[in-house]
């Protein structure tokens, strides 16, 4: 009943405050989710998967290309990733660091950093000292978003990224749509668009264990 009604009170009050604290509130009473994920990074990088994740921490990733039918998966409990490269029910199955290198991409992205917790929390940071700006409403994959752009102090950036432009689903704050930038750069590092979002999906179990 609380969470209903502190929901209820956020979308109340919708994007009229700060959209990040907004949609940082919403996601905090978010259990799980999962995504259709489609990356364009600048060095021509193209990926797309299916991705899965259940709080505390429990990741996967099923890709459609490249490496297509490859499962990764990641456990908080021990802080391990679990690469089937051929398929969830094919050998070899690794067991690997979330920083070895065949388990990060081009960009150096960590399946163990790959939420959108973490996004919030790094838009968050970027936001301490910097600005933040509510550019309006424009519709994502059929879903109406409010694009937001938040651009870091002078020298300051998170992860490498000095500016993030944000398209936040209008209702509940999730980004449909994230473009990052280096300081200082008009030509984006990386787009990633995230389609058929499901909140709070009951996963089966060893779901997160392939």
């Amino acid at each position: 009943m609380i969470a209903a009604l502190m929901a209820a009170s956020l979308i109340g009050a919708s994007m009229t405050a700060d959209p990040v604290t907004v949609a940082q509130a919403h996601f905090d009473q978010v259990h799980s989710y999962r995504a259709t994920i489609r990356s364009s990074a600048r060095s021509g990088e193209h990926t797309e998967f299916h991705y899965a994740y259940l709080k505390p921490g429990f990741v996967r990733m099923d890709f459609v290309s490249p490496h297509r039918g490859a499962v990764l998966a990641y456990d908080p409990g021990d802080g391990k990733v679990r690469l089937r490269p051929f398929g969830e029910h094919a050998l070899p199955a690794l067991t690997l660091s979330p920083s070895n290198p065949l388990v990060r991409d081009r960009s150096g992205h960590r399946v163990d950093r790959s939420d959108v917790g973490a996004l919030l929390r790094n838009v968050h940071a970027l936001q301490q000292g910097g600005a933040t700006v509510t550019e309006g409403e424009e519709s994502v994959g059929g879903r109406t978003a409010l694009r937001v752009s938040v651009t870091g102090a002078p020298a300051h950036v998170v992860d490498g990224v000095h500016r993030y432009r944000l398209w936040l689903d209008a209702d509940d704050g999730f980004p449909l749509k994230v473009v990052s930038f280096a300081d200082g750069d008009g030509e984006p590092l990386e787009t990633v668009t995230l389609d058929d979002v499901e909140i709070d999906v009951a996963f089966p179990a060893r779901f997160f264990s392939p």
